[in-house]
């Protein structure tokens, strides 16, 4: 009789250790789950902000279409390391309501550009979680510094400034700045189009 009561009480621990261990194990995969972010469809936005005249009045403007390839991670971070984007030059969008300045700066900038079609980068992030862009445009990739935060709902807010020289792309903003020397042209009579543009992004995460 006590062999049974001991068999018994030894079958009883090892169906509690072996219950409490599952239940570990489906907490540990709900809360691995849980972690993951991705990025929301369709919520990448991509802003520019160029100057002119020597007042360095702001133009700004918008790239509609932006192309993200990435891998999910724990961390908006870890997700975002290594994202590569693509931004079709066709897509910028300023706004104009004459609808003229968009195939100027496409004719005239982009398209006396070694590559033409597209600007394209990947994100990366050092231990200290510094984060910058590999940017590949007029056929030259150099690093650019971002600053980025993030929102309470889980939006990504990117930000940097482009200095076009370190892409060689000072020749097609002579270009651009003959085209609309006019209309770049302040009170001091000076036509001016600046070298630096102001770049912002912004995405969505999402935890899947």
């Amino acid at each position: 009789m006590k062999k049974f009561q001991i068999a018994a009480l030894s079958l009883l621990l090892v169906a509690v250790f072996s219950c409490k261990q599952t239940k570990k194990e489906e907490e540990k995969t709900e809360e691995t789950v849980a972690k993951a972010y991705s990025i929301v469809e369709d919520s990448t936005t991509v802003r520019f902000t160029a100057y002119k005249t020597t007042d360095k009045v702001p133009v700004g403007g918008t790239f509609q279409e932006v192309e993200l390839t990435y891998t999910s991670g724990e961390t908006p971070e870890e997700t975002l390391n290594g994202l590569e984007f693509t931004i079709p030059v066709s897509s910028l969008f300023t706004n104009d309501p004459t609808n003229v300045r968009d195939p100027k700066i496409i004719e005239f900038f982009f398209d006396k550009m070694i590559e033409t079609q597209s600007i394209n980068g990947t994100f990366s992030f050092d231990e200290s979680n510094k984060c910058s862009v590999n940017l590949r445009m007029n056929g030259v990739s150099a690093e650019l510094p971002v600053e980025y935060e993030i929102t309470d709902d889980n939006h990504v807010n990117f930000s940097g400034i482009v200095d076009l020289k370190k892409w060689n792309a000072l020749d097609a903003l002579a270009s651009l700045n003959e085209a609309c020397k006019i209309l770049h042209t302040g009170s001091d009579g000076v036509s001016k189009t600046w070298e630096d543009v102001a770049i912002e992004g912004s995405v969505l995460l999402e935890q899947k």
